[in-house]
């Protein structure tokens, strides 16, 4: 980053994790959700997100969720593509509770990519959506069910997300501000 360019952080380490706890105890709620939760993160960003939230789901109902990763590579319509490991679904989808983990929501693409990787797996009971940070400026009618944080940005900022599979000092989310 240049010296022009400056960032704020908007979560630490320990609002993260009280963040993550909020989801998970969100997440498992509805009584619909008691079994057959099946947690899949959208493979780079939501991948620890998942693995993390999923852990606090155990805590919080006693049930370990099943999860998996999802990699949209082969769904995305605007040419973003990154060399990532394939998905893992460890369970059919058919007549489960889908939540897609990932870290921030945008334009809304990569979570409508998520929904038609899914369904290429089976049709599920529901489809719900978990995400750490929605930066709102969506190019698709995409919502969330489940939201840590909400920030209002700029086109021109980017939103950083530090997250290792277990909680770390250095788990922080920032937004970096262009000149």
């Amino acid at each position: 980053m240049s010296a022009a360019d400056s960032r704020t952080v908007l979560l630490g380490a320990g609002e993260i994790e009280r963040t993550i706890a909020r989801l998970a105890q969100q997440i498992v709620e509805p009584e619909s959700s008691q079994s057959g939760l099946l947690l899949l993160g959208v493979r780079r960003g939501g991948e620890s997100l998942a693995t993390r939230i999923a852990t606090q789901v155990e805590r919080v109902s006693g049930r370990a969720p099943t999860l998996g990763f999802l990699n949209v590579n082969l769904y995305r319509d605007d040419r973003v593509v990154h060399a990532l490991p394939e998905s893992q679904i460890p369970a059919d989808v058919s007549g489960r509770v889908v939540v897609i983990i990932d870290d921030v929501l945008y334009t809304g693409r990569t979570i409508r990519a998520a929904l038609d990787a899914i369904t290429d797996f089976g049709r599920p009971k529901a489809i719900r959506l978990c995400v750490l940070v929605d930066r709102g400026l969506r190019e698709l009618p995409i919502q969330p069910d489940y939201v840590g944080r909400v920030v209002n940005s700029l086109p021109a900022e980017r939103v950083d997300v530090r997250i290792a599979a277990e909680a770390s000092p250095e788990d922080e989310v920032s937004v970096a501000h262009a000149p």
